[in-house]
């Protein structure tokens, strides 16, 4: 198994290795060809795939210039608790620090089992006195 950065070309394999991984949250905007395209070219050092028999995982991670984020994250079912997620993490964390990012954050749904423990097993730690909050922009807003 090879773990190399991830490129547009890789979006098919990616998208359809995500949508078997349950706890995963896709949307039709950020998660479009396009919207993965946009993160690329934003984090061209930072996004990585794990390819065995095929592209087996993936790793969305990019930085704000401060601090680094974790998305997407994903082993096909058949091939976790081999280290592949840990070492997608790895590369991930190292490409991060290379850039001077110091700590990273992710955010996992919280009925998301596996996923948590994964996460808790790479040394990830859950915060409790923070509260995650989200708003779509759109059109509309601008009216305002």
């Amino acid at each position: 198994m090879i773990v190399r950065k991830m490129t547009i070309e890789d979006y098919d394999t990616v998208y359809q290795l995500w949508t078997l991984c349950t706890g995963m949250g896709l949307n039709n905007i950020d998660d479009s060809k396009e919207g993965i395209q946009k993160f690329l070219d934003r984090n061209p050092e930072t996004c990585f795939v794990a390819v065995q028999d095929d592209i087996d995982g993936v790793i969305l991670s990019g930085h704000d210039g401060r601090r680094g984020y974790i998305y997407h994250t994903a082993v096909r079912p058949e091939y976790r608790n081999q280290g592949i997620g840990s070492k997608l993490v790895l590369a991930s964390m190292n490409a991060l620090e290379e850039l001077g990012i110091t700590k990273v954050a992710l955010v996992a749904f919280e009925d998301n089992q596996a996923g948590n423990a994964f996460w808790e097993k790479q040394g990830f730690t859950a915060r409790d006195d923070l509260v995650y909050r989200n708003k779509t922009i759109n059109l509309a807003m601008r009216n305002f």
